[in-house]
């Protein structure tokens, strides 16, 4: 298939802003897995995770792909490992307090401020199990980007058709800013003017947990826009965040409730309401720059 035969995102004169998620104690207290699949296989939640990296670590494999193909190998005999019972799976993972209502009422907010909001999942986790979940039955995300199964003819997981860890994470910062949305387009390689992107680094906001999401954390940055820690609020485990400030990785840290009123609402609120006066200046800016281009070549 040729890149032009690709769907892509268009820029248009509304500002976008693009807040990107981890998933996996970020949104969700913890691991995905952890709730519901490990222990029907009957494994011990650490049990499981230590055959995995021993896994990985015995044949220089991939973390991801090690978790991957032990679940997919500890089901034989006990059920039949597809998309549905993947999703069935998600749909009982535990959210943060709040998630269930935030990224409709965030993109509410952003259109008050004449911006449009989009949310995108940027996970090791399995897109199925996410797939499974509420709020991703209701349509919360534009776009799911996580490891994922190849499905055979009777619809059985046998081979991974995605995986994503975290040096591979940053490649979808750059689909996410140009509009090239699917994986399989190369596009994402040409060359954007800055005033063509759709979604410059500046107007997007990456939330996080841990050392995997630093390089996005780091990419957003360094382009202007704002990286967020988060830390589960029952616990008050500060550690990762604190590290992640003092290497300069976050902007902001907050407890991951989502709820309205709290502080991350609060700073997730006044990120938007920054970009959309900043949007106003660019465009000025831009404006005035292709009248005096223009002006020249008369």
């Amino acid at each position: 298939m040729s890149t032009s035969e690709f769907k892509r995102e268009e820029k248009t004169s509304i500002p976008v802003v693009a807040i990107c998620y981890d998933f996996d104690k970020t949104l969700s207290p913890d691991d995905m897995q952890a709730q519901g699949y490990i222990q029907s296989v009957g494994f011990d939640v650490g049990d499981f995770w230590k055959k995995s990296n021993g896994l990985a670590r015995g044949n220089d494999m991939d973390n991801n792909l090690a978790y991957m193909y032990v679940m997919m190998t500890e089901s034989e005999g006990k059920f039949v490992f597809n998309r549905q019972k993947l999703q069935e799976y998600g749909a009982q993972v535990q959210l943060f307090p709040g998630v269930e209502t935030w990224f409709e009422r965030i993109r509410k907010y952003g259109k008050t401020k004449g911006v449009e909001v989009e949310h995108y999942i940027i996970s090791s986790g399995l897109k199925e199990m996410i797939e499974g979940t509420s709020v991703a039955k209701n349509g919360a995300f534009k776009k799911i980007y996580a490891s994922s199964f190849y499905y055979n003819e009777r619809g059985v997981a046998v081979w991974p058709a995605q995986v994503i860890n975290y040096t591979n994470k940053t490649q979808f910062l750059f689909r996410i800013e140009k509009g090239v949305l699917d994986i399989n387009d190369s596009g994402v390689n040409d060359y954007f003017t800055p005033d063509n992107m759709r979604i410059p680094f500046r107007n997007m906001i990456y939330i996080g947990d841990s050392d995997t999401d630093i390089p996005c954390m780091k990419l957003v940055n360094s382009y202007g826009g704002h990286s967020i820690g988060v830390y589960n609020a029952d616990t008050q485990d500060k550690k990762k965040v604190y590290k992640m400030m003092h290497d300069k990785r976050i902007k902001y840290f907050a407890a991951a409730d989502y709820s309205e009123g709290r502080e991350l609402d609060t700073l997730v609120k006044a990120i938007i309401d920054r970009t959309a006066y900043n949007e106003k200046l660019e465009t000025m800016h831009y404006k005035n720059l292709n009248e005096a281009a223009a002006s020249e070549e008369k």
